[in-house]
């Protein structure tokens, strides 16, 4: 299948700002873009693009005073085969995790590991080991929060969320990584596009979307705590310890955004 994906940001800047941004699909989809995904500014700025330490593509911007807009809009080829249930992946021991894993392990800006951790194998200590915990990690996750956009905020945390029992995606993915990584299973943040590909469609505006990956059985798997089943057309732009290490844009000064559009659909031939 091709599906069509692009956004539209609007900011407003006093002055001109340096800007940070990761709004390019990931390194590992690169093969899969039949148009590219550049990201074009208004008015026309120079934008560098580099690859950041998590392996995402990134990108800096001198903003001008005045209303700066970003876009982009690319075709990508996806398999539109769902999510894929790993219920043989087995659960490494710590001592055996590759090197390159064990970051995943640890407590980050939004995942206070130290503050769940007794909860968690309270929850989860007694459920089998592999993806059996994690599938008991992300139904508890998704029956434990409360979905609603009027719920988010920016500075909200995994144990806020815990407590709240309200977010959005981005914490059931706070949460469920936090779960994960007290249960000794490396799990990390992902960020990209998420459609109302084989579901209903959601009345809600488009927004880019966060679920996690958990490393079991020798490679990373792709697990949706909010959703809670498998998706079609999921195509991820970067991935970190937690959204800390993804966000979309970083500004250094102030600003105002105006304006915020997403799409993502699949082109019907």
């Amino acid at each position: 299948m091709k599906i069509r994906v692009g956004f539209e940001i609007v900011h407003s800047f006093p002055q001109p700002t340096p800007l940070l941004m990761m709004l390019n699909v990931h390194p590992s989809r690169e093969l899969d873009l039949i148009e590219p995904d550049t990201v074009t500014s208004w008015p026309p700025t120079l934008i560098d693009t580099y690859v950041d330490g998590f392996g995402n593509v990134a990108s800096r911007v001198l903003a001008p005073a005045g209303e700066f807009t970003l876009r982009t809009d690319a075709l990508v080829a996806d398999s539109g085969i769902p999510d894929v249930a790993a219920w043989n992946a087995v659960q490494h021991p710590v001592e055996e995790l590759p090197d390159d894993t064990l970051v995943y392990l640890l407590g980050s800006r939004y995942c206070e590991t130290d503050r769940l951790v007794a909860d968690a194998w309270r929850l989860f200590g007694q459920t089998p080991l592999g993806w059996g915990r994690v599938a008991a990690i992300v139904n508890f996750v998704h029956n434990h929060i409360q979905f609603g956009y009027q719920h988010a905020r920016a500075t909200k945390s995994a144990f806020e969320a815990y407590q709240e029992r309200q977010g959005v995606c981005r914490d059931f993915a706070h949460l469920a990584v936090t779960l994960c990584r007290c249960m000794n299973i490396p799990a990390r943040y992902a960020t990209g596009y998420l459609g109302d590909i084989g579901v209903p469609k959601d009345p809600a505006p488009m927004d880019f979307s966060a679920w996690m990956e958990v490393y079991l059985g020798g490679r990373w798997h792709t697990v949706d705590a909010r959703h809670n089943h498998p998706r079609i057309g999921r195509i991820v732009m970067a991935r970190g310890r937690d959204a800390a290490d993804v966000a979309l844009t970083t500004a250094f000064g102030p600003n105002e955004l105006r304006r915020f559009t997403v799409w993502t659909d699949e082109v019907v031939e």
